[in-house]
């Protein structure tokens, strides 16, 4: 009797504390380091098993994939698991245009412990961009905007003193360095830069258009801009650059295609997101401490001013994953303060805790210069992702596709814009006029 009695007791403690086995699976990013550092980082958090999560203890393993390097074929991947309410997938990496047309399928974060204290330590437009209804459907994890990257050894070689700052001296300075460099190197290109048919391009073209004060494709107050004078021009311009300063195959780059040619030391201008400097500078790179950040250029003309796209990228929980509130620990983690400054210094992603800029460590780290760039990231201009959802997807895809065809020289820009305007109007019904 007092062994059966003991038995039962040993057997309703170990009840007590029994600890469930969960895999999770979070689809990253496929660019530069992104899967390596995923990796890193759900390794250490692996490394503190168990984690108590709403009561219960849980033994964690979270398992890394790698999405499809173009934003836009991971929408549509994404859109796959979502149609089939898969739980294949338990967190996915979004992009910053992503919340509004995909919230339907994504947990509400706010209803899992510690989420709403830790979301008020995030640059508060971020996370306004990521709440739809009241429901926080993705946690900020880097941000981003575009840049100007240029070879500071060879703008010197050849006389100039700093930077472009319209896209005029930018053509001048490619020119006349491509042609030096030609001599020794016949694959030396002047700027290289994202213009494929895909989320990039728009990126690409809304801030040449934005810096020939041409608008931003849709107005904040839902009003269809596109169709002007000067975004006619950005684009024309933009076009003029292939196959004289870029080269012809420029039309079928996405991010990486720009910074491998860049960091193999065949171009010396580029526009990419700030995740390619700590790549160009590190350790074995053909370019490493030959490399300067600077603002985009803008148009020689009266009243333009250099134009960043907003970028970044979230993470949210599936509203199909079995288990969203393990889901949501991890990605507070992933996050968490420790791990966007080592993200910053290690990776040179943009944080997205204000706290992060103003830590000692990133203020003596070979990325600095965040800090000096700052203003460009507070005001980069957004994506009409907001007044055009849920239908922005195909809104972008109407874009690019119209931006493509001047750049490939099927149609002319003042045709490929009426056209845009026509379409997007009965895309989504919103009035059309000048910026």
């Amino acid at each position: 009797m007092k062994r059966s009695l003991v038995t039962l007791l040993l057997l309703l403690l170990s009840v007590g504390t029994a600890q469930t086995d969960v895999t999770l699976t979070w689809m990253t990013g496929n660019r530069g380091d992104d899967v390596d550092v995923a990796q890193q980082i759900v390794q250490e958090y692996m490394s503190q098993n168990p984690h108590t999560i709403g009561g219960e203890e849980y033994n964690v393993t979270v398992e890394v994939i790698a999405g499809p390097e173009s934003a836009t074929d991971r929408l549509g991947l994404y859109l796959q698991f979502f149609e089939a309410q898969s739980d294949e997938v338990d967190i996915f990496e979004l992009d910053v245009i992503w919340p509004g047309d995909l919230a339907e399928h994504l947990a509400d974060l706010y209803q899992y412990e510690g989420v709403e204290e830790a979301a008020a330590e995030f640059f508060p437009a971020i996370v306004e961009n990521n709440t739809v209804d009241g429901a926080l459907v993705g946690m900020p994890y880097f941000t981003d905007a575009g840049l100007l990257y240029y070879r500071t050894d060879l703008l010197e070689e050849y006389g100039f003193d700093g930077p472009p700052e319209t896209w005029s001296e930018l053509e001048e300075m490619a020119q006349t360095i491509q042609e030096g460099e030609r001599g020794e190197n016949a694959d030396f290109w002047g700027f290289v830069w994202q213009g494929n048919a895909y989320e990039g391009l728009t990126c690409d073209a809304l801030e040449w258009i934005a810096s020939f004060n041409g608008g931003t494709i849709i107005s904040p107050d839902g009003t269809i801009t596109v169709n002007n004078e000067n975004a006619a021009t950005a684009i024309e311009t933009a076009a003029s650059w292939v196959g004289t300063i870029s080269p012809s195959g420029v039309t079928g780059y996405q991010e990486e295609d720009a910074r491998n040619l860049f960091q193999a030391g065949n171009a010396v201008f580029m526009r990419n997101w700030p995740y390619a400097y700590s790549l160009a500078q590190a350790e074995g790179s053909d370019i490493a401490g030959l490399v300067g950040i600077s603002t985009l250029p803008a148009a020689d003309m009266e009243g333009a001013a250099p134009a960043a796209t907003l970028g970044g990228w979230q993470l949210g929980a599936s509203a199909y994953t079995e288990y969203p509130a393990v889901a949501a620990d991890v990605i507070l983690y992933v996050t968490n303060y420790e791990n966007q400054l080592l993200n910053a210094i290690d990776n040179s992603k943009l944080p997205t805790r204000p706290a992060v800029y103003e830590d000692d460590t990133l203020l003596a780290s070979d990325v600095s210069w965040f800090n000096d760039l700052l203003p460009v990231f507070i005001n980069a201009v957004a994506r009409p992702s907001t007044i055009a959802a849920p239908q922005y997807g195909e809104a972008s895809r109407l874009f690019f596709n119209a931006v493509h065809n001047v750049l490939t020289d099927t149609e002319d820009a003042e045709t490929a814009l009426a056209l845009l305007e026509l379409d997007l109007e009965a895309l989504l019904g919103l009035p059309t006029g000048a910026p």
